[in-house]
């Protein structure tokens, strides 16, 4: 039986932890509130940190070869921003050229629904789908304040967007051309053991991070060799693009694969035919299957140190917390965290090591 002593000793304890973690998650839960308030400065800094671990191999392979640091970090933006306009450019022109089959495939796909309607089991008559479409534009003029609403808030949302793009740029540039100084500078600022700890943390998790960008952009070309081949196969129009469309897109889970791959569907069908098209959505369901089961969690767990079941669950749990935000920084939160963990046990492992080997010397002695 235990003794009313230990008991309490132990409820002591308990109370004593408790108080621990309770102070630990209040401290976290400030923490996140601050970035909730800082976030239209904190998320530029993310964006250009993840493109920096993109362009600093090129920057590093030229500062080792004579460059200034300015003039590498100038050269591999401006290439970087040629890279995003011709993406950009092989995506729109391809379109454009091919505009008005597309129009007239749409146009006919339309006309091909109807009379499908228009026949058994559904038997729709003209009558029925004017009747409506009226009732759908007396809605749209009945809700016109919230349709400016929407409309307005995606104005901000796309300006929002640009001036963060732009933001961004500008801060890898930055990173680029002073990136390198910055842990030096950290030493010198910080006292004691944290100059030399924070420092070596911080490098530990600036390499996590490119892997994960590294990673992902691999992901995102399987996806993107995989749907083109099977578009090519179909003879479906627009290979090109809609590969491209599909690798920038895996930049973004979820949604991005949900938009690429619905304009996928739709120029299928709008160009090949209901049949195609159904062939174009079972082959993105089946490598998209693959990519979030298979393909992304075995080569982020590899490169990040992460079990494939880990990647799964975090990826889950940001999305349920931040929406697409937190998913796409919930795997390399999870990483960084791993990789400050890791460190920490390391050192306190050696710490609880030194006095028993000082404790064996002296007893050799």
């Amino acid at each position: 039986m235990l003794s009313s002593a230990k008991s309490a000793a132990a409820l002591r304890r308990v109370a004593r932890i408790s108080l621990d973690l309770l102070l630990v998650l209040v401290a976290v839960a400030a923490v996140l509130w601050l970035v909730g308030q800082m976030w239209s400065v904190f998320w530029p800094v993310v964006v250009a940190l993840l493109l920096t671990t993109l362009t600093w191999p090129p920057v590093r392979f030229l500062r080792r070869h004579g460059w200034r640091p300015a003039a590498a970090a100038g050269l591999v933006t401006l290439v970087f921003l040629l890279v995003v306009a011709g993406v950009a450019a092989l995506i729109a022109l391809p379109v454009a050229s091919q505009a008005g089959q597309l129009s007239d495939s749409v146009v006919a796909g339309i006309q091909q629904v109807r009379e499908w309607a228009a026949g058994p089991p559904l038997n729709i008559g003209d009558d029925q789908i004017t009747r409506a479409l009226d009732e759908a534009v007396q809605r749209i003029q009945n809700s016109a304040g919230s349709v400016l609403t929407a409309f307005g808030t995606g104005v901000s949302t796309v300006v929002n967007g640009l001036v963060t793009a732009v933001l961004a740029v500008f801060l890898m540039f930055f990173f680029l051309k002073d990136g390198s100084r910055f842990l030096p500078w950290l030493g010198r600022q910080l006292p004691g053991r944290a100059a030399t700890d924070l420092p070596v943390v911080a490098k530990r998790c600036w390499r996590t991070l490119g892997t994960f960008v590294r990673s992902q952009a691999l992901v995102g070309l399987l996806d993107a060799v995989f749907i083109g081949i099977g578009l090519w196969v179909l003879g479906v129009p627009l290979v090109l693009p809609l590969a491209v469309l599909t690798f920038v897109s895996a930049f973004v889970p979820i949604v991005g694969a949900l938009f690429a791959g619905f304009v996928s569907v739709l120029i299928a069908w709008v160009s090949n035919g209901f049949t195609d098209a159904l062939i174009v959505l079972v082959i993105i369901v089946v490598v998209q299957q693959l990519e979030g089961n298979v393909f992304q969690p075995m080569i982020q767990s590899r490169g990040l140190g992460l079990h494939a079941g880990v990647v799964l669950m975090v990826v889950v749990l940001g999305g349920n917390l931040a929406g697409v935000v937190g998913s796409l920084l919930a795997v390399p939160v999870a990483a960084l965290l791993a990789v400050v963990w890791n460190y920490l046990r390391d050192q306190l492992g050696a710490i609880e090591l030194e006095p028993s080997a000082g404790d064996a010397g002296e007893g050799g002695v």
